[in-house]
């Protein structure tokens, strides 16, 4: 007595072709269907480059603006006075780690700068004298108009950059071979202008000596009255909570320290509501091709009864049944997804190009495209599969 016959093993390859040979008997239904698809994905994808290139471009704006940059500065004691800072507070804030770049000025108290010798001391035109460390144009993200910014040579000797606002109440438009100004009944040579500077105006007004100048001339105690930092900024909040304790450690509450920009507030809230309308959308976009797959894999289904009938006659079993229309729904959901995040990279490219944006689309944003395309395809899928696996033969055979 013979061994009765199995039914033959299909491999991946055979189900990708057998699935593939039943999208191509209707290729107008399942470019219809795979077009719906696309559609949906190719919105999130979009939707989702184009925040994120219209964040990178909010980012660059932010960061030119300085959202991480904080000020330490004395406050008052108990009783109401002033403080000061520790000679050690800049170099003790230096070491917080995210802490990149730490500059500091210094207002000189009762030295003014004039245009000459000859002008009334009381006519001060509001303009202050501060000593200034090298690195403080790094810092606040100031610019200059004219000249050059102090160096380890000028900052020991009578030389003087004029801020923005200083420059034009001086008369002083450009930096001129021996163009000078009296700083503090001393003649200053001016070797720069500052552009204004909008993450510090006070410097808009002051006339900046070198700190070892200060110290030479005017005799400066070395303290400084603002300390400008940067930082990281995921570790702004951080760092602005040990700044005082840092910078005075005896005394961290006679310590004043701005608050983070409002700049940054801004982006984590604009961030949120990236985050938010690109849940929703993407949400819809595969709601919209789960039901557009279900419904060709629904009506395939019906329209090849007979087909099926044929198949399971022949040897096939359920499951081979099932892994045909499965496949079958798996890959025009592919088709779908690929489609759809090809067309969302163009548009935000396109968008992107005619904003003078960095076009950005996350490596996350395709391959999550395709993957959820893939997972709504197979279960959208998966009812019609079953229902085509479930049909006995004799009975698809007999649909006309």
């Amino acid at each position: 007595m013979s061994a009765p016959l199995q039914p033959a093993r299909l491999f991946l390859t055979d189900v990708v072709r057998v699935g593939g040979t039943g999208l191509r008997t209707r290729p107008l239904r399942v470019f219809l269907s795979a077009l719906g698809i696309a559609i949906g994905i190719a919105a999130m994808t979009a939707v989702v480059g184009i925040s994120s290139s219209s964040r990178a471009e909010l980012d660059r704006q932010l960061a030119a603006l300085g959202t991480n940059l904080l000020t330490v500065a004395p406050g008052n004691d108990l009783f109401g006075e002033s403080s000061s800072l520790p000679d050690e507070a800049i170099p003790m804030i230096s070491r917080i780690g995210p802490v990149t770049v730490v500059a500091a000025t210094a207002k000189l108290s009762g030295v003014r700068v004039y245009r000459s010798d000859q002008i009334p001391a009381a006519q001060t035109g509001s303009l202050t004298t501060s000593a200034a460390q090298l690195g403080l144009p790094a810092t606040v993200g100031a610019e200059l108009a004219d000249g050059v910014w102090l160096n380890a040579a000028t900052a020991r000797y009578p030389a003087v950059v004029l801020g923005a606002t200083a420059a034009r109440r001086l008369g002083i438009t450009a930096v001129n071979d021996g163009v000078q100004v009296y700083v503090g009944r001393r003649w200053f040579t001016v070797v720069g202008i500052l552009a204004p500077v909008p993450l510090a105006p006070e410097l808009d007004s002051a006339a900046l000596i070198g700190w070892e100048a200060a110290k030479t001339y005017f005799d400066f105690d070395g303290a400084a009255t603002t300390v400008y930092t940067r930082s990281k900024d995921a570790y702004v909040e951080d760092v602005r909570a040990v700044l005082a304790a840092t910078a005075n450690p005896q005394a961290p509450n006679e310590v004043k320290v701005s608050r983070p920009s409002d700049a940054l507030a801004a982006r984590q809230a604009t961030d949120k509501t990236f985050t938010g309308l690109l849940l929703g959308l993407g949400a819809v976009a595969l709601l919209v091709g789960g039901v557009g797959v279900a419904n060709t894999m629904v009506i395939s289904v019906l329209e090849r009864r007979s087909e099926i009938g044929l198949r399971r006659a022949l040897g096939a079993t359920r499951g081979q049944i099932l892994l045909q229309f499965l496949s079958e729904s798996l890959l025009l959901s592919a088709l779908g997804g690929v489609g759809g995040v090809v067309l969302g990279i163009g548009v935000t490219t396109l968008y992107a190009a005619t904003r003078d944006w960095p076009a950005i689309v996350p490596a996350w944003a395709t391959a999550g495209g395709i993957a959820a395309t893939l997972v709504i395809g197979g279960i959208a899928g998966l009812y019609p599969a079953v229902r085509a696996a479930r049909l006995a033969p004799t009975e698809a055979l007999s649909t006309p």
